[in-house]
């Protein structure tokens, strides 16, 4: 079993994704930090990196899983649905470079 992760690793991993990873409305890039999507991204992928389970399949998989409100809360949207494959892509790698480098 996996150890719990201190909330100042979450923060850093954080931090990462929310500078790296973006989510395109009408063609604007909005960065998971701006939208205050960056740590719930972290703390749902952190288990795959101390699991090994890392792939672009988890990685979508745990994106679908995250709803954004829309309009107020008048319409939620999956993230995946949000975060274009170029992005994704980009979270794949950061987490790759992340889990070999710790």
């Amino acid at each position: 079993m996996a150890n719990t992760p201190s909330t100042q690793t979450i923060e850093a991993l954080a931090a990462e994704i929310g500078e790296q990873v973006y989510i395109d409305v009408a063609k604007w890039h909005l960065f998971l930090a701006e939208a205050h999507l960056h740590t719930t991204v972290a703390e749902q992928v952190y288990p795959l990196l101390e699991d090994d389970e890392l792939s672009a399949g988890a990685i979508a998989s745990i994106l679908q899983n995250i709803s954004v409100p829309l309009g107020g809360g008048k319409l939620k949207v999956s993230l995946a649905d949000l975060i274009p494959a170029t992005s994704q892509a980009n979270l794949l790698s950061l987490l790759e470079d992340y889990q070999r480098d710790r």
